[in-house]
Parts: C-alpha cells; structure tokens; sequence
C-alpha cells in the first residue's frame, strides 16, 4: 500500500513564509531606511513590498502553468542535466552561504550584546547543530516547528504598540525622502529584508489546490510589510531620522526602551527569542540548498546532503570575521538571490510555454 505525502496546509505556507522574511536584518531596517532614504524612509518598506508582489505573481504563473511539478522537472525537461548540473551547484552555494551568514550576523550581534568573551563559533555551530536537527525531518516538519515559533515570538511584535504613546508627529515631518543617501544601494537593502519568499519555488510538489500557495506566500508576506511598518512608524516617531541614522540596531535600542517591571534587560531576553526566526530562516536555505544538490546525487540520503552542505558552509564562513565583513558579503548574495527570485520564474515560465507548444503541436 503506498503511503501518501502529507501536504502542506494554508496556514503553514503562511507563517513559514512570514518567519523566513523575519530575519535578522529586522534589527537594522530602520537605520537602513533613514541612512539612505532620510525623512519618512520607513515609506520604503510598502514601496518594496510592493516590489515583490509582482515578483510573487510571476511565481504564482509559473505554479499554475506547472500543475505541480517541481520546477527541477521543467527545467530537466528542456535543458540539458550536464548543463543544469553546474547551474544546481551554483544555487545550494548560494543558499547555503544566505542562510549561514545570516545565522553568523545573528550570532555576532548576539556576542557584541551578551557575551562579548565568548568565540562567536562556539554560537555558530550549536545552531548548526539544531538547524541539521530540523532540516533532515524535512520540510513539512519544518512548517509545523516554525508554526511553534511563530507563536513564540509574534508577541514580542506587539510591543512596539507599546511605545506608541511616546511618538511625537513632528519627528515623521512632513517631507518625503530628504537627507538621504543612496537611493538605488537603500532599495536594494530593503529588498534583502524580504528575501525568502522565492523559496516557496520549490514547494510546488509539497502542496495541492487546498494550500492555495501563491495566496498563502502573499498573506504571510503582508502580514511581515505590516510590523516593518508599524516598527518604522514607532522609531522614526520617537527617534526620528538623524538619531536612526547613527542606531546601528535601532530595533534593540527601541526594546530596550520599552521597560518591563518584573525584568530589567529585557532587550537581551528579547533578542534570544529572535534566534527562533533566525533558525527558520537558515534551516529553510539549508533545505533548498539540498534540494538542488539532491537533482545531482539522488542516490545519497538526504541527511548526507545536509551535513556536508552545512559543513562546508560553516567552514567557509569562518573567512568574514568582523560584522561588517558579514554584512557586506550577505548584502552582495542578497543582490545575487533577487536576480534569481526575478530572473527564475521569467525562465519557468518561457520554459513551460515552448512544452506546452510542443505538446499542442504533437498532439
């Protein structure tokens, strides 16, 4: 008797797709916005969700031309694998080194705050350990930890209506864009925020017409546009532009701000709680990583595939050393993958016009 998969629901997609965007550039988005964009930059956050909206529907083509192939099948069927092959390589690369990076930036943030004595690799690899503990359950195990999460951390989003009362209006002003920067750089940084939801790519055959995927990738994407906003809103009330602009990681000076009278510190109890999120983020690469690389040696275990793609990832992040060496090299893959998350879906979808041109003629 053959044992059916179990499908991803709605609600799943949803929250899972939520928690890879909440990554750790949440704690810098604000500073970002302000350095590059001045006066009401946090506007920037709908204008690039805005952005991705059109990415997501050309995502939703490709998943509704697919019928639920995995978009490895649409490419092997049109391109040849000793083409493909290096291609796949290239892609578990780069979202492997993503979601390490992201978890070092996580782990580096944390030492500076917590523990500033300890090697920030003893960090690294216990999360290393616990993100292959996830990813070999596989991805419809990762969706219900991350539904765990989720309700872990979404109050902590809730706060930050906390300090509402303390926003004074003049400081938003009434001028758009001024005392910026770099506008194009800003953009772009912005974007990196809401990378991950182009993995959602390559759950096509992990759902059926119940998930309705494409509306679920949208939903958990607006509900993350929602809190970047109202986080913008509340720092760029209370602190305004020019004091953003030398807050490296205003999200952490905005909860440290925020008092609690049964804890002092709350900040740094705030902050492990967003290792959560920034797990779901890593292990979600680390799977679409093994992903590829299972298109190239199907006979291995998938758990072989995850152990050496963490392994050599962890190995070549110990060469950034300093946060901001993480940073810009996590700023040059993030450009890397939005070219992908546009440039994919455009291929998928010429792809599966040129077959289902082939199929009508033969037929």
């Amino acid at each position: 008797m053959t044992k059916l998969k179990e499908k991803l629901s709605f609600f799943h997609v949803m929250i899972l797709t939520y928690m890879i965007q909440t990554g750790v550039v949440v704690f810098s988005i604000t500073h970002l916005e302000a350095l590059h964009f001045g006066t009401n930059g946090w506007l920037m956050a709908l204008f690039t969700s805005l952005v991705v909206l059109v990415n997501l529907m050309l995502i939703a083509i490709v998943h509704r031309m697919s019928n639920g192939r995995s978009i490895f099948e649409i490419l092997e069927k049109s391109i040849p694998k000793f083409i493909l092959f290096p291609i796949y390589l290239g892609l578990a690369a780069l979202w492997s080194m993503i979601g390490c990076l992201v978890a070092k930036e996580y782990v580096l943030i944390f030492q500076m705050y917590a523990f500033p004595t300890t090697s920030p690799m003893v960090f690294k690899v216990a999360i290393d350990i616990l993100a292959f503990l996830l990813v070999i359950k596989g991805v419809y195990n990762i969706s219900k930890a991350s539904t765990v999460f989720f309700f872990s951390t979404i109050w902590m989003n809730l706060l930050v209506f906390k300090a509402l009362d303390d926003i004074k209006l003049e400081r938003l002003t009434t001028f758009l864009f001024k005392e910026g920067g770099d506008m194009f750089t800003g953009f772009l940084n912005i974007y990196i925020a809401y990378i991950g939801y182009e993995l959602s790519l390559l759950l096509f055959p992990y759902v059926n017409k119940k998930t309705k995927l494409m509306k679920a990738v949208m939903y958990g994407h607006l509900i993350r546009t929602f809190f970047y906003l109202m986080l913008g809103i509340v720092s760029y009330g209370i602190a305004g532009h020019n004091l953003l602009k030398k807050m490296l990681f205003p999200l952490l000076d905005l909860l440290a701000y925020i008092k609690l009278p049964f804890i002092e510190r709350v900040e740094n109890l705030f902050y492990g709680f967003f290792l959560f999120t920034t797990l779901i983020t890593l292990v979600m690469y680390y799977w679409a990583a093994g992903e590829s690389t299972l298109r190239i040696f199907p006979k291995l275990k998938s758990s072989v595939h995850y152990f050496v793609i963490i392994l050599c990832s962890l190995i070549v992040s110990t060469v950034p050393v300093a946060l901001d060496q993480v940073l810009r090299v996590l700023y040059l893959l993030g450009c890397a993958q939005i070219v992908i998350a546009f440039l994919l879906p455009v291929i998928l979808i010429l792809l599966l016009l040129i077959q289902r041109r082939k199929v009508v003629k033969h037929g």
